[in-house]
C-alpha cells in the first residue's frame, strides 16, 4: 500500500503564499497521477488540482486556477501545491491523492475522489483576513 503524507500547511494572511508537499512511500511514484483535494469547515470535499504521471497535463479547479499550481519531481518522490494569494475561502484540510496512471483517465475523471486510490491524512491550511 502506498502511504501519502503532507507537509507546508500553516497559517497565512491573506495575500500571502504557501507550499505544500506530498511524498509517497516506495520506488513507483512516477506510474502515479497525483491530486490535491481539499475540506473547508462544514463544506464537502472539492477537487483542486491534478497532474499525470510524467507531468505532461495538469487540471484546476476553477476557484485556484491562476492562483495555485500543481507540480512534482520524480526524482525526489514529490509533488507540491504551490498556493498564492491566499484568500480566506481557501482555509482547508488540504489532502493528498494518488491513483495509477491510465492512458484515458479524463479530467472529469481527475475530479472524482472515487477515482484515486490512496490518501493522506490532510494538513490544515488557515488563511486569516
Amino acid at each position: 500500500q502506498v502511504q501519502l503524507v503532507e507537509s507546508g500547511g500553516g497559517w497565512v494572511q491573506a495575500g500571502g503564499s504557501l507550499r505544500l508537499s506530498c511524498a509517497p512511500s516506495g520506488r513507483t511514484f512516477s506510474m502515479y497521477s497525483m491530486a490535491w483535494f481539499r475540506q473547508a469547515p462544514g463544506k464537502e470535499r472539492e477537487f483542486a488540482a491534478y497532474v499525470t504521471s510524467r507531468g505532461e497535463r495538469r487540471y484546476y479547479a476553477d476557484s485556484v486556477k491562476g492562483r495555485f499550481t500543481i507540480s512534482r519531481d520524480n526524482a525526489e518522490n514529490t509533488v507540491f501545491l504551490q498556493m498564492n494569494s491566499l484568500k480566506p475561502e481557501d482555509t482547508a484540510v488540504y489532502y493528498c491523492a494518488a491513483r495509477l496512471a491510465v492512458s484515458y483517465f479524463t479530467e472529469s475523471d481527475a475530479s472524482r475522489e472515487e477515482e484515486y486510490d490512496y490518501w493522506g491524512q490532510g494538513t490544515q491550511v488557515t488563511v486569516s483576513s
